[in-house]
């Protein structure tokens, strides 16, 4: 089976780095499912494991004939379709773990769809290309800190867990590639609403190089407010605390404007 370059296919090749992000998987829950299989060398060490549930979905439909061939007694635990679309809360019923070599070209989409189900999701582990990898654990004050940081890090714990060379895979990519681990955090929910907080992260990331005051005064139909210290700094500056005690304290002077 060959990788298919507009799936951004990158096959692992290395058994020893499979079992590595195998192990970092804590899947409390027992209940696990792979994106982005591809031909496989991880999903025989899940399956090999009678501890997990292990589901695998690929878009690819070729990768799904040759997993069900690869693995014969579990042709069932193979589904062809496009995990950006999939019901999530039709494979496990339950809470479950999200393992995967990601294609890196639609890596954010997949974690905006983990972000989207986060009462079900409560652990990834995944590789990533390295400059997201950095991205998604960076702490505030560092440039690379964003807009995917501050939304990932409100719900889940980000850690940094290995490198991986660009030799590792056939064919080969041009950048090299990380795993890290998400767990979710005891965050239930915001005390504001959800689409008004990443509204203020994103707007005030779009404007990093402004202060908030300058970057969220369309924001704030009470001006006094944004004398507040905190809108004295800029986005990469602000911790995730930060945004959610900015994005209530903005719901609150709305609702007080009716």
């Amino acid at each position: 089976m060959r990788a298919k370059k507009y799936l951004g296919q990158h096959f692992l090749t290395d058994r020893n780095i499979a079992r590595k992000i195998a192990a970092a998987l804590e899947a409390s829950s027992g209940r696990v499912l792979e994106v982005g299989p591809g031909k496989g060398i991880l999903t025989g060490i899940l399956l090999a494991d009678s501890r997990l549930d292990v589901v695998a979905v690929d878009i690819d439909h070729e990768a799904i004939e040759y997993l069900q061939t690869l693995f014969p007694d579990h042709q069932a635990k193979f589904i062809e379709g496009d995990f950006l679309k999939l019901d999530l809360n039709g494979i496990f019923g339950h809470p479950f773990s999200v393992i995967g070599n990601f294609p890196y070209n639609i890596s954010s989409q997949i974690l905006f769809k983990v972000l989207a189900h986060r009462d079900r999701v409560t652990e990834v582990v995944g590789m990533f290309q390295k400059e997201v990898a950095e991205r998604l654990v960076a702490k505030p004050g560092s440039k690379i800190y964003g807009i995917l940081t501050v939304l990932m890090q409100t719900f889940y714990r980000a850690e940094y867990l290995f490198t991986v060379s660009e030799h590792v895979f056939h064919p080969m990519p041009k950048v090299k590639s990380a795993v890290i681990r998400l767990s979710r955090n005891d965050r239930v929910k915001l005390p504001c609403k959800e689409g008004l907080y990443s509204d203020v992260v994103k707007t005030a990331f779009n404007q990093r190089r402004k202060t908030l005051r300058n970057a969220l005064k369309e924001f704030y139909p009470e001006k006094e407010i944004l004398k507040e210290d905190i809108f004295s700094l800029r986005a990469e500056q602000v911790g995730v605390e930060g945004f959610i005690r900015m994005a209530t304290d903005l719901e609150k002077v709305m609702q007080d404007h009716g």
